[in-house]
């Protein structure tokens, strides 16, 4: 099953959130500072001995103070055109937070808007391979069974309502 829902990604109750971090894992603006204060400095200290994320890829740290069991700590691009490998780096958060989940036997997983925010990715963009990235390996592995697409504000939401919607008649 897949969900859109609109909130605070700190609240929801599933297995794992997914953090649209920075290459330094140390918190920042965003949804990865909101997710450093809620889940504690305990959180901080965990990213700095990690050392580190290369975009396009992810770190698993303990929920800390947060309802989840782990965070996967992922870094998108930085929108710069899309002729940089931006949209294959996007789509490579997905399927490697995708692919630890199945290896973590992850039952249900939320992820923000990967990129959307400082990083300028554009929105529509952006919404239609994550959605892509999760439908495809939904319909080739059948796990996690609950996907949620967290967002903060409506219009968010609403794009990925839409390529939900697009996708399902196809």
């Amino acid at each position: 099953m897949i969900e859109v829902h609109l909130g605070d990604i700190t609240r929801l109750h599933v297995d794992v959130i997914v953090n649209a971090a920075n290459q330094r894992l140390l918190g920042g603006g965003g949804v990865d500072g909101a997710i450093h204060r809620a889940a504690g400095p305990e959180l901080l200290e965990a990213c700095r001995q990690i050392g580190g994320c290369p975009v396009g890829d992810v770190r698993t740290t303990p929920g800390f103070r947060l309802p989840v069991k782990r965070i996967y700590h992922t870094v998108g691009p930085v929108w710069r055109g899309g002729n940089l490998g931006e949209p294959e780096l996007l789509a490579a958060c997905y399927r490697q937070c995708l692919a630890m989940a199945r290896r973590d036997n992850v039952h249900s997983i939320a992820f923000p808007a990967i990129s959307c925010g400082i990083y300028d990715y554009p929105r529509d963009q952006a919404v239609e391979i994550a959605v892509e990235e999760v439908q495809q390996h939904l319909d080739r592995e059948g796990s996690p069974r609950h996907v949620v697409f967290c967002c903060f504000d409506d219009d968010m939401a609403e794009l990925y309502r839409l390529q939900l919607d697009a996708v399902v008649r196809r």
